[in-house]
């Protein structure tokens, strides 16, 4: 009897530590949570298959991840900057790693609406993207900067918990 009631005690303080912990077990299920919750905390890669997996279970519930081409179109033809953009694109080019002074992962992509970005991923506040490669869809909810070649997407977030 001793140990049973020793293995309920155990048992118990395990879920207890579980629960202090906010281990959520069921938040690991959709790889779009994640994104959605921490959107300027987080860069979501998704392949192909599961972003029109997303897609389709978006469809489903009515909902829609918010698409800003159509501002960014506008920032880039009147040479605006600082604008506040939430969209996808997909990876063209993947760049060498820049670790000169605040370190950033780099890379193109091409929004929906045909334009180019270089995207510079502050790696210094938020984690790599390991394994991102052409082709993959990447989403953001960042700051554009104009340039000529199409204007950048810079991580301007701080870590948020």
């Amino acid at each position: 009897m001793v140990n049973k009631a020793q293995m309920g005690i155990d048992a118990i303080i395990l879920i207890l530590v579980a629960v202090y912990f906010g281990i959520d077990l069921q938040q690991r299920q959709n790889p779009l949570n994640q994104l959605l919750r921490n959107s300027k905390a987080h860069t979501e890669i998704l392949s192909k298959s599961q972003f029109q997996k997303a897609s389709l279970d978006s469809k489903s519930s009515n909902f829609q991840i918010p698409n800003d081409d159509a501002k960014n179109q506008q920032a880039f033809q009147t040479q605006k900057n600082n604008i506040q953009l939430q969209s996808s694109g997909t990876v063209k080019v993947v760049l060498v790693d820049d670790n000169n002074g605040s370190r950033h992962q780099k890379f193109i992509l091409q929004l929906q609406n045909g334009l180019t970005v270089l995207v510079a991923h502050n790696i210094d506040l938020n984690p790599h993207i390991d394994g991102l490669q052409k082709g993959d869809t990447v989403g953001f909810y960042e700051e554009y900067e104009y340039s000529e070649k199409g204007g950048l997407i810079h991580w301007i977030t701080h870590a948020q918990q």
